[in-house]
């Protein structure tokens, strides 16, 4: 035991883990007003298995919707695949 060594080593971090900001629930904006579910679940099921999408229709969520992936890596590559994805002329913000 020697603990001037052990206050100087990093603890390790395990292989396949993610930076705690990375999330499996994605914010969406800059949605079609007119954007249907089934819609949504072609452009977001294409990058891995989702649990729920919920879709803002009050007058103030009008083009937001929340997209929750089963798999913390799905919603990390529909990030880096679908922010400034163009959707009927609106370019999405992830």
């Amino acid at each position: 035991y020697f603990p001037e060594f052990r206050t100087k080593m990093a603890l390790p971090r395990k292989p396949g883990r993610l930076a705690p900001e990375v999330n499996r629930i994605l914010y969406v904006r800059n949605l079609p007003f007119k954007i249907t579910s089934d819609e949504m679940y072609d452009i977001f099921g294409k990058h891995g298995s989702i649990r729920q999408i919920r879709l803002g229709h009050a007058p103030d969520t009008r083009g937001t919707a929340y997209v929750v992936y089963d798999d913390v890596f799905d919603a990390k590559n529909a990030v880096e695949h679908l922010s400034g994805f163009n959707v009927a002329g609106r370019y999405l913000i992830v």
